[in-house]
């Protein structure tokens, strides 16, 4: 029988309990099958679980990252995560990792209990929605755009986002990719604008709090609003704060994490 530490970190929650989004943390000294990984994803039943394992250099390690269904090339909350555990329970006081990904090196440093991560731009440019996918969210928003592996619907009232409820079925036949809706942020609870992000074909209806989007939303709203540096709200369920520079061809994407749980894996 193998034993593994598994942490359960709610990130982009403002440190809050019941907040962000919460993602599994898997420390490795080697990485497991695929076919096992994929097995403890399905059994946490997460929007992801993050696996990692010591690079060569110090400080730097490998990470992966898992859905209940599929492996995915770019995660922000669990990488988020992933360096709470390092920075806070692993390694504490270490300032800074880099992990090496899929995406790329990615860079998260720490200050106090904010953590922040420096993710590759990923710019949405105008589209045609697919057919049937406005059919699917239920809403025609003013604008389609389409960046790497996502969808992106604006709208023109935070109420409009809040206010979507989508058919997943027919959504994950019409896209097979993610789809963000977002809009400026008009309420009393204030940022410059609020997303929702929903993803049925990688086996998440809706996403609590999505770092990655924000690669998409942080130079779109930028451009938008004039202005680098952001506040934005993801207004699922259980809500998310991220605050956001835009960097060109790279992202800035803070925000806190809090430990809700921590155990073993026995496999």
């Amino acid at each position: 029988m193998t034993t593994l530490d598994i942490y359960e970190v709610e990130a982009f929650g403002a440190g809050l309990p019941f907040r962000g989004n919460p993602a599994a943390v898997v420390p490795l000294d080697r990485f497991l099958d695929d076919a096992v990984l994929a097995k403890i994803a399905a059994a946490n039943n997460l929007a992801e679980t993050a696996f990692f394992v010591p690079a060569e250099s110090a400080g730097t390690y490998r990470l992966r990252w898992f859905t209940p269904t599929v492996e995915v090339p770019l995660c922000g909350h669990a990488t988020l995560a992933t360096a709470f555990v390092i920075m806070t329970i692993l390694n504490p006081g270490c300032p800074a990792v880099t992990f090496e990904s899929a995406s790329g090196p990615l860079a998260v440093t720490k200050d106090g209990d904010v953590l922040a991560l420096d993710f590759p731009s990923r710019p949405a440019q105008p589209c045609v929605a697919p057919a049937g996918v406005e059919a699917a969210l239920g809403a025609a928003p003013e604008s389609w755009r389409s960046a790497a592996n996502f969808l992106l619907a604006v709208f023109p009232h935070e109420a409009d986002v809040a206010a979507l409820a989508p058919d997943f079925k027919a959504l994950k036949a019409a896209t097979g990719c993610g789809l963000i809706a977002t809009a400026p942020a008009d309420s009393a609870e204030g940022g410059d604008f609020v997303s929702r992000f929903f993803a049925p074909a990688d086996g998440i209806d809706e996403d609590p709090v999505t770092g990655s989007a924000h690669c998409s939303l942080t130079p779109y709203w930028a451009q938008r609003l004039g202005k680098r540096h952001l506040e934005a709200r993801q207004i699922s369920a259980r809500g998310g704060f991220l605050t956001l520079d835009e960097r060109g061809s790279r992202t800035g994407i803070a925000g806190r994490c809090r430990l809700y749980l921590e155990g073993r894996i026995h496999i």
